[in-house]
């Protein structure tokens, strides 16, 4: 189900007040939303950019493929995560709050991508679809906008699925390794703490 344009930016608020209570050690509010989209169980993600005269660079980026827990609930965590435990950054201080750009893709169930093999590229569709590639113990998540943004097309993003999962990038091609695919509707602030509007997904 679609959120409307006022459900995105309580979603983009709910991620921003997260990030703001827990790096300046405030106590987060009690109040969530508990109606409508935000009781229900939805996958989420939490990207947090850096903003500078260059251009915007990841700064974090943490969520929850799978519904398990309520969309609200689940942003104030991720929110959270993305600034304090993301493995690639160091958590984020106070004197970067001024600069960073907050936004959340919420997530459609991942499927499996039902294809032979060297077919999956042509139903890949870019700029449309994240990818989730998993074998054994190893899985890795690329949401969709990163396809886009790193202009790459279908085989280099199954590539870059199955490196993000620790994998060699031709594991998409092996039967034991699970190719999921996925959408999203992203929205974002425009500039740190400004007006929030839907990047992608149904309505964009």
């Amino acid at each position: 189900m679609s959120l409307s344009p006022e459900e995105g930016r309580l979603a983009v608020a709910l991620a921003r007040e997260a990030l703001e209570c827990h790096v300046n050690g405030r106590k987060m509010p009690g109040r969530n939303p508990d109606s409508g989209q935000f009781a229900e169980a939805r996958g989420v993600f939490v990207t947090l950019n850096t903003t500078t005269p260059a251009g915007n660079s990841l700064r974090g980026c943490i969520g929850f493929p799978y519904p398990v827990k309520r969309l609200g609930d689940a942003i104030r965590e991720a929110a959270v995560a993305a600034a304090s435990e993301d493995p690639r950054f160091p958590p984020v201080g106070k004197g970067e709050l001024d600069s960073i750009i907050v936004e959340v893709s919420v997530l459609t169930l991942p499927r499996d991508l039902d294809s032979p093999r060297r077919e999956m590229p042509l139903r890949v569709r870019i700029g449309t679809d994240g990818l989730m590639i998993s074998r054994s113990y190893a899985s890795g998540l690329l949401l969709p906008q990163v396809a886009t943004e790193f202009e790459m097309d279908p085989v280099e993003f199954l590539s870059q699925a199955c490196i993000k999962a620790g994998l060699p990038p031709g594991a998409w091609l092996d039967p034991a390794t699970r190719v999921q695919v996925f959408q999203a509707e992203i929205f974002a602030e425009k500039k740190p703490r400004g007006e929030v509007v839907r990047v992608a997904g149904e309505g964009s």
